[in-house]
């Protein structure tokens, strides 16, 4: 079978890992792919938002199934367009595709199917977003009281603040709203409760009527240790959780993602491919905070190495509506990624700067070291985003997981080179 995955982050990188893994797969080609990636598959010179280019080219090549990373791909309708063509693709459809490129929708659907959340208020205009937080602190009097604010839309994982205090809330709306850092993401914005617990990922890879859960993640979203400073697209990730209760699958799988799968099932169009819930565990229960409609970057760097079930099967299956014929094994092992990013990120970085000690990384014992921003130049490896590269790590539990993501990275350099110390400790 010849593969095509669209996109050129340490999430394709996994992808692309995994699925070479495949006794159907023959080849892979990966658009556009980054210098980790071109070890494992042929890179194309086009843009994961190319679609055209990307259909012509999957036409072309007689590709077998092409399986879609970014959510701007599916929310630009990519899915849409191949399946007019009749190339077979992995990813949900433009419609459904909404319940990651509108926090709006998305509550709206959690509310209407009895999905459990925060309360929320929706507010298209920075008047009435302020007026909901003077409200709201008006009502909540007292010290370190908080509220969180997200953009409707989609802001490369950076457009949530959990405000603590109400200066530092006027001023995200009027970032979001008046400056609109964001863009459109955020011409509206949803004001909610802060809800207090231990936050999970679990992602589902789903046929529109069978729902099959993978291993539960945590991933860390602020760039220092401790969970300090400003949030990134994610510094860092393990699995199991060992801190969560054993039934947080089950929870998660009756409570959240069947119920919003059947949500958009009535909606009218299946939803094929990955569903990812994003929750906390609060003492009421479990609780959804959002939802992706894609893998999660950096939890599918972990998720996967625990996978043992053959991934393009079980797409597939997907794909097909046979989901319920795979048994998804997996491995009883736990996975630590740390992720590299170049000094400043999230703000301004440099790049072009020469990557050293990989292979050294790479050759360490259950440790793989998976691309993110990186590209060649001049045939040296060269960063080329604010998040560099990731290391994942499997070992019998996370202690002994970190503590080879760790000894694995340490080997690595570039100049500004920055990681969390705290990721699965």
């Amino acid at each position: 079978m010849r593969v095509l995955v669209v996109g050129g982050g340490g999430r394709e990188h996994a992808l692309v890992w995994k699925l070479a893994q495949s006794r159907h797969v023959d080849r892979i080609y990966c658009a556009p792919g980054n210098a980790g990636i071109a070890r494992l598959a042929e890179c194309i010179n086009l843009q994961a938002t190319d679609i055209s280019g990307l259909a012509n080219f999957a036409s072309a090549e007689n590709i077998d199934l092409t399986v879609i990373g970014p959510e701007a791909s599916l929310i630009a309708g990519i899915v849409d367009r191949f399946e007019a063509r009749g190339l077979r693709a992995f990813g949900p459809s433009t419609d459904p595709a909404r319940i990651e490129g509108s926090k709006g929708f998305a509550k709206e659907l959690m509310v209407r199917y009895g999905i459990p959340t925060a309360p929320y208020r929706i507010c298209g205009d920075a008047e009435s977003a302020h007026d909901a937080v003077r409200r709201h602190y008006a009502a909540h009097p007292e010290p370190g009281f908080r509220i969180v604010i997200k953009a409707d839309g989609l802001a490369a994982g950076k457009g949530v603040t959990v405000a603590t205090s109400e200066e530092e809330a006027h001023e995200t709306i009027e970032a979001m709203m008046v400056r609109r850092v964001f863009g459109e993401a955020g011409d509206r914005v949803l004001i909610e409760e802060c809800l207090d617990g231990h936050e999970v990922s679990v992602m589902a890879i789903t046929d529109g009527e069978t729902v099959v859960p993978l291993a539960p993640a945590k991933d860390h979203k602020r760039v220092r240790d401790g969970d300090q400073g400003p949030n990134t697209g994610g510094m860092g990730a393990y699995s199991p959780v060992p801190t969560l209760p054993d039934t947080i699958v089950r929870d998660a799988l009756e409570l959240v993602l069947k119920p919003a799968i059947s949500a958009i099932r009535d909606l009218g169009i299946p939803y094929k491919g990955v569903l990812y819930a994003g929750l906390m565990v609060t003492s009421e229960g479990i609780k959804a905070l959002e939802f992706n409609c894609r893998f999660g970057d950096p939890e599918t760097q972990v998720v996967l190495p625990l996978m043992e079930a053959d991934l393009f099967e079980v797409m597939d299956a997907a794909v097909n509506g046979r989901l319920d014929e795979i048994d998804l094994a997996v491995s009883d092992q736990a996975a630590v990624c740390v992720v590299a990013t170049a000094g400043g990120y999230p703000g301004e970085y440099e790049t072009g700067l020469e990557i050293q000690g990989l292979d050294r990384a790479a050759q360490l014992e259950s440790c793989t070291v998976f691309h993110a921003g990186t590209r060649e130049c001049d045939g040296r490896i060269c960063t080329a985003g604010g998040r560099v590269l990731g290391v994942t790590a499997v070992g019998k539990d996370l202690s002994a997981a970190s503590s080879a993501a760790y000894m694995a990275i340490d080997q690595i350099q570039f100049a500004g080179m920055h990681y969390r110390r705290d990721i699965g400790g």
